[in-house]
């Protein structure tokens, strides 16, 4: 007859050599929603695609760099709002934006802009400065 050996197991539980980690608790201090808005924002400029770059200097269109950070501002908080394409119009200019890539599509000057009719734009924005 074959014996049977049986291994008994320690009778205290099995713990790691590692102490445990605290759940539920942050490690870093919270941030509030502005700053981490805030910091969405930094760094995103505007891409200004080959064709637009085109148009704004085929029709002379000077944008100061005040004017351009509002824009770039604007188009971030229309892209938290889930716009994709955008119209965006200056006092002397209209530019359809892709918030989506952050991209500029294409220029025009604001007379231009008065005779057009305007396509597959989910936000506008206006700015005027």
């Amino acid at each position: 007859m074959q014996s049977k050996f049986i291994n008994r197991l320690p009778s205290q539980p099995i713990t790691s050599q590692f102490p445990p980690k605290s759940i539920g608790k942050n490690t870093t201090p919270a941030k509030s929603f502005a700053e981490t808005l805030k910091e969405s924002f930094e760094g995103k400029s505007l891409t200004i695609s080959k064709h637009a770059d085109t148009r704004l200097k085929q029709r002379g269109i000077e944008i100061s760099s005040e004017t351009w950070r509002e824009v770039e501002s604007k188009v971030a908080q229309a892209k938290t709002k889930g716009v994709k394409e955008s119209l965006v119009i200056l006092e002397n200019a209209a530019l359809i934006v892709s918030a989506k890539n952050s991209t500029v599509i294409t220029a025009m000057d604001r007379k231009e802009a008065g005779s057009q009719i305007f396509t597959n734009i989910d936000g506008t924005i206006i700015i005027d400065q």
